[in-house]
């Protein structure tokens, strides 16, 4: 193993904990020969035993009599050279690192088939939610239509707090960091990073998509206000955290951002640090998986469960069936991307301006002119300050003419701030 610390520890313990039952339901035992770390010295509890530790990653990658090297790590290059090399040594990979994956995963997936070796990484998206064998596995006969989720319980985790507790949005990163949520550098987490890096996997397992982090439109959640879920529940809906991807008219559609969804939906219900992940298929319909998506013992799970695919395989004589790219092992290939003229949604579109008469005939003049028509409307008053904030939902419209409408809004005399703009996701 490659790294020991929150996941790596959970892993010992899941092993500690479950290991007779494993080695019953496996037929033959398994056991962490040797972890590579960078300070052995450590504190990591009575169940990582010192002797096993080592600053020698190669100490691991050369060893003959290691099957499975389990990267824990985090980051690209680095893992990327030390996945590389283990595959080249004939060793079978799991990993929970869902950049090295995003970035350099088709990479990694030709040295695997290559080499007829297995490569598993269902703990790099949604914890202890098994999406990635779902759609590999589940969903084999089926052709998959739509997949939309929940995918970072941070950004999750603030967004249902800002509604509940009517927290600002600093407020709700400051519980998340003190509860361990949230790293003490939040930015993968709320500008939509590490969305858009479980996304990429999701995207190129579901639908064979050759696709790259930097193809995905990202947004975070920071443009969110309290402000927002507020008026978004008097709208009858609620703001989430969505990594969205579909294939329309024969071009992929995938992107990352806040989006309001109704009330009602199972999205809606998913609340705290919860991942969940909705998959439509052609024939068996809408589905959705949940549950917890981060943390030591969900994560050690899934890698647990990874590598006990892989002593199956090494035990049957079959390594390297679990290495597609996609389901079925289909090739990947390109796909052309969505143009944003063909992207039409609702939009929830927040303005302050001037509490002033005409301004209201001004907005919605300059979204009729780019055909953008408006299904509901509120203006609240601040006398005080003598300005009024506008929210407007529209129906249906291209993206490509909201954004012409809001160019001519922002020009506006009485805009107080910039607009703020939500997809609404139904």
């Amino acid at each position: 193993m490659i790294g020991c610390g929150v996941v790596g520890t959970g892993v010992f313990r899941v092993l500690a904990e479950h290991g007779e039952l494993i080695e019953t339901r496996l037929g033959a035992p398994l056991e962490i020969v040797r972890v590579a770390v960078r300070d052995p010295s450590r504190v990591r509890g009575e169940l990582v035993p010192r002797e096993k530790l080592t600053t020698d990653v190669d100490a691991i990658l050369e060893d003959p009599e290691i099957d499975v090297v389990v990267e824990l790590v985090g980051g690209v290059e680095r893992p990327f050279e030390w996945l590389k090399k283990a595959m080249e040594r004939g060793k079978h990979v799991v990993t929970a690192n869902k950049a090295v994956m995003a970035v350099r995963g088709e990479e990694l997936i030709a040295i695997a088939e290559a080499r007829g070796v297995d490569l598993i990484y269902e703990g790099a998206v949604a914890g202890g939610v098994p999406i990635l064998r779902v759609i590999r596995e589940a969903f084999a006969s089926d052709k998959i239509v739509e997949l939309r989720g929940i995918v970072n319980g941070t950004s999750n985790y603030i967004l249902t707090r800002m509604s509940e507790a009517k927290l600002s949005f600093q407020e709700a990163l400051a519980e998340a960091q003190a509860k361990g949520y949230a790293e003490a550098d939040p930015s993968l987490d709320v500008n939509g990073g590490d969305a858009c890096h479980k996304l990429t996997l999701l995207a190129r397992l579901a639908f064979g998509a050759k696709i790259r982090p930097e193809d995905i439109p990202t947004e975070g959640i920071d443009i969110v206000d309290a402000r927002d879920m507020e008026l978004a529940r008097r709208f009858g809906y609620v703001v989430k955290p969505l990594a969205v991807a579909s294939i329309r008219t024969g071009a992929l559609d995938a992107r990352v951002h806040p989006a309001l969804v109704p009330a009602r939906s199972d999205l809606a219900a998913i609340h705290g640090a919860t991942n969940a992940v909705h998959v439509e298929g052609a024939l068996v319909g809408p589905t959705m998986f949940s549950g917890a998506g981060a943390g030591a013992e969900p994560t050690a799970v899934s890698v647990v469960a990874d590598i006990i695919d892989v002593a199956r395989n090494i035990l049957a004589d079959s390594a390297g069936r679990v290495a597609p790219g996609c389901v079925l092992g289909v090739a990947i290939r390109e796909f052309p991307r969505l143009p944003p003229e063909e992207l039409s949604l609702p939009y929830y579109i927040r303005l302050s301006v001037d509490d002033d008469a005409g301004v209201l005939a001004e907005v919605a003049s300059a979204l009729g002119q780019n055909r953008v028509s408006i299904e509901a409307v509120v203006q609240t008053v601040q006398e005080a300050e003598r300005s009024a904030t506008v929210v407007l939902l529209t129906h249906e419209a291209r993206e490509t003419d909201v954004r012409a409408a809001l160019a001519l809004i922002a020009e506006l005399p009485a805009l107080r701030e910039p607009p703020v703009v939500l997809r609404i996701v139904r």
